[in-house]
């Protein structure tokens, strides 16, 4: 064969193998997670009780704790309950605290009081934006004999853009408690 045979073969390999669909860039676009709407159930503790998620999973632990664990995302609220006796300052400093402490990693903390003077439920709810381990904290008391605290935390690398959809979904779970929690006498 000539060299002119090969110098064919060459080109009609070439288009052969260039022949293809034409790359395209992919569009921009984002995740879209959708939970589902909740529907509630109560809980009621020997010195509490309040409404939750329904998909939550609850666990009593001792000392009047609870975990309310969401496993599809990959993330839990623990609850603790207090006594007080003449500590109201040092449980709220320790609240606060706590709350803060995440500040290194977190882009902004947000402060939103909350004041239910009918059922005498006083609190905070922080809602924590950026990297930071807890994406959201709260604390409620009564000022003279409870005090609870929550914190919501995942188990997966604290990624704000990732986890943000669940974050604001279990946010809003949060604020449930938060208002319709009750004392028990």
């Amino acid at each position: 064969m000539n060299s002119k045979w090969y110098l064919y073969i060459l080109i009609f390999s070439i288009i052969l193998v260039s022949c293809g669909d034409d790359v395209l860039p992919k569009p921009k676009a984002m995740l879209r997670l959708e939970y589902p709407e909740s529907s509630k159930e109560r809980l009621v503790s020997e010195k509490f009780q309040f409404e939750h998620n329904a998909q939550a999973q609850v666990k009593k632990n001792k000392n009047f704790s609870v975990t309310l664990d969401y496993p599809l995302m990959k993330g839990s609220i623990f609850i603790t309950y207090k006594e007080v006796k003449n500590n109201l300052e040092e449980l709220l400093a320790d609240a606060q605290k706590l709350s803060y402490e995440h500040v290194v990693k977190a882009d902004n903390i947000m402060e939103q009081p909350f004041i239910n003077e009918k059922d005498q439920v006083y609190g905070m709810f922080y809602e924590v934006a950026g990297d930071a381990a807890s994406q959201a904290q709260f604390y409620v008391t009564d000022s003279t004999q409870h005090f609870v605290t929550g914190s919501l935390y995942f188990r997966a690398k604290p990624n704000y853009d990732s986890i943000y959809p669940a974050a604001v979904y279990l946010q809003k779970d949060i604020r449930v408690i938060m208002e319709s929690l009750r004392w028990n006498e």
